[in-house]
């Protein structure tokens, strides 16, 4: 299968699943067991803050230029490596090689971005009274954390990597126990560039135990999560014990606004895409549809045509477009949000059901006619379930699409400039976009408000998260 052998890596070593527990990681396409994965042991959780803590003095003493040399080397080997890293990202989590390899190369974008980003910690020199220099100056926060989900698990790692790296931190990464391999592959393409050890390490297990005692640790400096809103108060309340700097990427429920003047044909094309890329698993995914009442009908027949058109099978064939969802649990929500959705009265037009009794498929769906208040509207799917509806007003279309406590991402497509810098100003959200879906690049910041959390990842801003900001003052 081309799938390796699983390891935790602690100060350089790596660490099999000898004398530890271990769980088995799943093909959700088959639901076969692919590996065996290593727990973490409280011992080992220890040692790799202790080497995390050992490292940070000469990562950070380190010329950012041979950081960035490190890192650039790093993302050189993971284009490399790029076919063998998709391969096991479509075993583990599902999703089509085309769309695994496209996240790899991404990842290594992303690293590559914060190795230059990292030459340019800027800081300043502050105006003063004669014979007294003030200097602002730019300092590593330290030891920190990281938590990564199984959605994207080469794109969320390389984001906290890159930016802890690239500032001068050390890290001690905890990935997603359901998409293991992704992220072995990461850390082994740095430590084969030349990173030493105990500047990256990274461990699996209990999520909830890995947690306790890494936001406990007085090493710990910094705590960066991706992932839900609940699990991340959870993290925040325990970060609040350490006072710990934090970056929280939550969860969402992105609307978006199509309004009558938009090239309509166009929209549903560009949003299906959008909406049933890795099978809806997307935090920035559109997953409210809000369509203006004139272009209602044709908007909803042109998007379940694209839907009902996908080729869904295993991401390991050619052609398929959409492959399963990343676990059993998701078939089973995808279920309970549709079953809510009909009972209120709302009409499935494509879709609506799973695919077959092997592995985690399920149909692309899309339902109309449903209330605000029905779970499909007021709980992010995180599945390939698009519920649209109608409006009358942009009024009306803004307030709907801000009624919910979360503000990730949010669209709108329209011809009219008046109604696009509106909707803009207008939409409650870290990042909207108008007449694109392309939110998410490595030079522009990624982030939420609410409920979606703070801080930001990508851009300047991620950078700036791992940094500190000293006041320096002598006189002469």
């Amino acid at each position: 299968m081309d799938y390796p052998d699983l390891h935790l890596v602690i100060d350089g070593d790596h660490v099999a699943s000898r004398e530890r527990e271990n769980t088995p990681v799943l093909n959700p396409a088959t639901g076969e067991a692919i590996a065996d994965l290593p727990h973490a042991t409280a011992a080992d959780l220890d040692r790799a803050l202790l080497s995390a803590d050992r490292a940070f003095l000469g990562w950070r003493a380190t010329a950012p230029a041979v950081r960035a040399r490190i890192l650039r080397e790093g993302a050189a080997l993971i284009r490399q490596r790029v076919d063998a890293i998709a391969r096991v990202m479509t075993l583990e989590q599902g999703k089509p090689l085309a769309e695994s390899r496209g996240e790899t190369l991404f990842a290594a974008d992303v690293i590559d971005w914060y190795a230059e980003e990292g030459r340019r910690a800027y800081g300043r020199v502050v105006p003063s009274a004669p014979g007294v220099r003030q200097l602002v100056v730019r300092e590593p926060v330290g030891v920190s954390v990281a938590f990564t989900p199984w959605n994207f698990p080469a794109l969320t790692p390389a984001r906290k990597i890159g930016g802890a790296l690239a500032a001068g931190c050390t890290l001690v990464l905890k990935a997603a126990e359901e998409a293991p391999g992704v992220a072995y592959q990461l850390v082994k393409a740095l430590h084969d560039a030349g990173l030493p050890n105990g500047v990256l390490n990274l461990v699996f297990g209990n999520p909830e135990d890995i947690s306790q005692h890494l936001l406990a640790s007085p090493l710990t400096r910094k705590m960066s999560f991706t992932g839900s809103t609940q699990v991340g108060k959870v993290l925040a309340k325990r970060a609040a014990d350490n006072l710990l700097r934090t970056t929280m990427e939550l969860g969402g429920h992105a609307p978006v606004l199509v309004f009558a003047d938009a090239d309509i044909d166009q929209a549903a094309s560009t949003l299906a895409a959008a909406k049933f890329r890795n099978a809806g698993q997307v935090c920035i995914s559109p997953t409210r549809f809000f369509v203006q009442a004139p272009a209602f009908e044709r908007f909803v027949d042109r998007f379940a045509a694209a839907a009902t058109a996908l080729r869904v099978g295993d991401g390991l064939e050619a052609g398929v477009q959409m492959g399963p969802l990343a676990n059993a649990r998701r078939v089973v929500a995808m279920e309970r949000l549709i079953a809510d959705a009909v009972s209120r009265g709302a009409v499935v037009r494509a879709g609506g059901s799973r695919i077959g009794n092997r592995g985690n498929f399920f149909a692309p769906t899309v339902i109309t006619d449903l209330p605000d208040e029905s779970l499909l509207m007021t709980e992010e799917p995180f599945g390939p379930v698009a519920p649209i509806c109608s409006f009358e007003t942009h009024s009306e279309a803004l307030q709907r699409a801000n009624s919910l406590p979360v503000g990730l991402a949010a669209y709108a497509f329209t011809r009219d400039n008046a109604t696009a810098i509106a909707v803009g100003d207008g939409l409650r959200a870290g990042m909207v976009g108008v007449n694109t879906m392309a939110v998410s690049t490595p030079e522009t910041p990624f982030g939420g408000v609410g409920w979606s959390g703070h801080g930001r990842e990508g851009g300047i801003e991620g950078l700036d998260a791992y940094l500190e900001t000293k006041l320096i003052a002598h006189a002469a």
